[in-house]
């Protein structure tokens, strides 16, 4: 099949693009928006025109969803493809979603059972994937000096969220909603496995927040507005990670040695700040020879698996993760990665896996394996275009 891809820069581009062409297709690329965040709608349309109008195309492609992506193959008659990979994506509200040319595929089952509703033949859960190959030749290649450099204890790559907290905007509400607010998203930081912000946000509560928070977010007149589920999404679920991370790390930090690889503020944490890891060329490393990679799944991610989950197992890391609804879908806990639901049960079996060499090696073979076999981008590319154009029919 001959594939127009529309590029922005996600770090999974690339595997995805490999794993077209292992499958024998052939891909074309816009790339005008990597370089360029600020590119003008009108000329992403322009853009997309010109490249319908010169070559013939099977599908376009992208990460996450584009509108006007959507409204242009509605008018050339072509199929839309794409991939989300972030949680929320506030594009799925728009309008174009409901068209029938597009081919949604949604990682987290919660955002799934949102948009589905909406166009219930073109939109598929469907989980992330990963590229052992990619890892595997970086991690054969990586010198003496690398190796030893990444090793660790206990890892954990990623921001603490508190320099992009969008709640920390909210000024002058009352005691009352400060109040409740801050029980609330307490009581859900405790929970892992179910999602209840929305179920607790009346309409005052969401009304009053909406006035006292500058800039909350207004979607465009061609999109759904929920404000409730963009109070809970973009704001209370953003400031639960951000106090969820900067608690593990001081939990963790206490006992154990911790490499935190971040850009974010780490004054006053008790683990030892490397700076950021360059995705392609020392992530993989701290994955592989860490002796535990920790994964804390951003609240907003209500029920999925992020990325990080399979490219962990992919570089054959030993991964402890947060539970998540879906982990047991695709993952046993204990035989290909381990997971916990308190801090209590994270200190338990932190201190267990760095004392059980045996034990935790044998997991991260077993999540590497699971992870080569089931979880590539060449197989889920498959479940894709199986699903897309009909072939097999998605499980309910």
């Amino acid at each position: 099949m001959n594939i127009l891809f529309y590029r922005y820069g996600s770090i999974c581009e690339p595997d995805f693009i490999a794993g077209f062409l292992e499958l024998g297709n052939a891909v074309s690329e816009l790339t005008d928006e990597i370089y360029d965040k600020n590119i003008p709608d009108a000329d992403r349309v322009r853009l997309l025109h010109k490249a319908l109008s010169s070559h013939s195309y099977d599908f376009v492609f992208s990460i996450n969803f584009y509108p006007f992506i959507s409204e242009v193959c509605k008018i050339y008659g072509i199929l839309y493809l794409c991939q989300t990979v972030d949680c929320p994506v506030m594009d799925l509200w728009s309008h174009s979603i409901e068209n029938k040319c597009n081919r949604i595929f949604v990682f987290d089952r919660a955002q799934y059972n949102e948009t589905h509703p909406r166009n219930p033949d073109c939109v598929f859960h469907l989980p992330l994937a990963t590229n052992p190959a990619r890892w595997n030749a970086v991690i054969q290649n990586a010198s003496a000096s690398s190796i030893r450099n990444y090793k660790s204890d206990v890892s954990f790559v990623g921001s603490l969220y508190t320099e992009k907290c969008p709640y920390d905007r909210l000024h002058g509400a009352s005691g009352y909603l400060t109040g409740y607010l801050e029980g609330l998203m307490a009581a859900q930081r405790h929970i892992y496995g179910y999602y209840f912000l929305e179920e607790l946000l009346n309409d005052e509560i969401v009304e009053e927040f909406r006035r006292h928070l500058p800039g909350f977010y207004t979607p465009p007149q061609s999109a759904v507005r929920n404000d409730r589920a963009a109070m809970a999404q973009l704001y209370l679920c953003a400031k639960i990670s951000a106090e969820e991370r900067i608690r593990t790390m001081q939990v963790l930090g206490r006992r154990f040695s911790v490499d935190l690889y971040t850009g974010s503020d780490t004054k006053g944490l008790p683990v030892r700040n490397r700076g950021l890891a360059k995705t392609l060329t020392e992530m993989p490393l701290i994955f592989h020879y860490s002796k535990i990679n920790l994964n804390i799944t951003s609240k907003s991610i209500r029920e999925g698996l992020p990325l990080r989950i399979f490219d962990i197992l992919g570089c054959g890391g030993f991964l402890l993760t947060n539970y998540q609804s879906e982990l047991c879908d695709y993952f046993t806990p204990g035989t290909d990665l381990d997971c916990y639901g308190s801090e209590d049960e994270l200190l338990e079996k932190t201190e267990y896996y760095l004392t059980h060499d045996k034990d935790r090696e044998e997991i991260a073979r077993c999540g590497y394996e699971k992870a080569k076999q089931f979880h590539n981008y060449p197989e889920r590319i498959l479940q894709m275009l199986s699903f897309a154009f009909g072939i097999t029919n998605p499980p309910q």
